[in-house]
């Protein structure tokens, strides 16, 4: 892989001694989700759904290694996994998605006369920017103040999804799950062996590969 830590790839731990029986279970079942599994959202939600995420975090450099953000939401919903706590001021996690979904796509439908999925990226981003500024005045949205649904629901939701992929653990040079064999070096600078290391200049991939502990 490519990037800031090229030849690291956090699946080739799966053997080591920072993984366990447990951690290999619950990353195989990240692995396992389909990017078209969908058990919670609608027919129509999805491709609603699939746009918002892609806008968010767009994945077009990669034509493999997609995280499959926008199922693993689905998962969640599905499975009712919240996050213990909520803001008062914003309806319960599925409610809050299936309302925020119908709002802008009607919003959507009013400003350009189609559903949010079928317009350019420019025009979706236009949309996605009125509910970060809380400018969008769309009556489906009811008593749910989008601005608050952008920044503590859809924000924090696509990118918790994200970062609980392997693929993007690989992507940051992250190693997984501390357990059983933990982390020893936390100060400033410091790492461990089985870490991986940040491209530097004159570091050639062999020894990139060494310092990510990818034997």
């Amino acid at each position: 892989m490519s990037g800031r830590y090229p030849g690291y790839d956090v699946l080739a731990k799966r053997h080591s001694p920072s993984w366990n029986a447990q951690t290999r279970q619950v990353i195989d079942a990240r692995l396992a989700v389909s990017a078209d599994a969908h058990r919670f959202f609608t027919e129509t939600e999805w491709p609603t759904v699939l746009a918002v995420c892609e806008r968010v975090i767009p994945q077009t450099d990669r034509s493999r290694s997609r995280v499959p953000i926008a199922a693993l939401i689905d998962r969640r919903l599905f499975e009712n996994r919240g996050d213990g706590y909520r803001d008062a001021r914003l309806p319960p996690f599925r409610d809050a998605w299936r309302r925020a979904l119908l709002a802008l796509d009607s919003e959507s439908q009013r400003i350009h006369g189609a559903r949010f999925h079928e317009l350019s990226g420019l025009s979706q981003d236009d949309l996605l920017k009125r509910l970060q500024d809380g400018r969008s005045d769309e009556p489906a949205w009811g008593d749910v103040p989008p601005q608050l649904f952008f920044t503590k629901r859809l924000l924090h939701d696509i990118v918790t999804a994200y970062y609980s992929h392997p693929f993007a653990w690989s992507e940051i040079g992250f190693g997984g799950p501390a357990g059983p064999r933990g982390y020893v070096r936390m100060g400033l600078d410091r790492r461990d062996p089985w870490e991986a290391e940040e491209a530097r200049p004159g570091l050639d991939d062999g020894a990139l590969r060494h310092n990510a502990g990818i034997r």
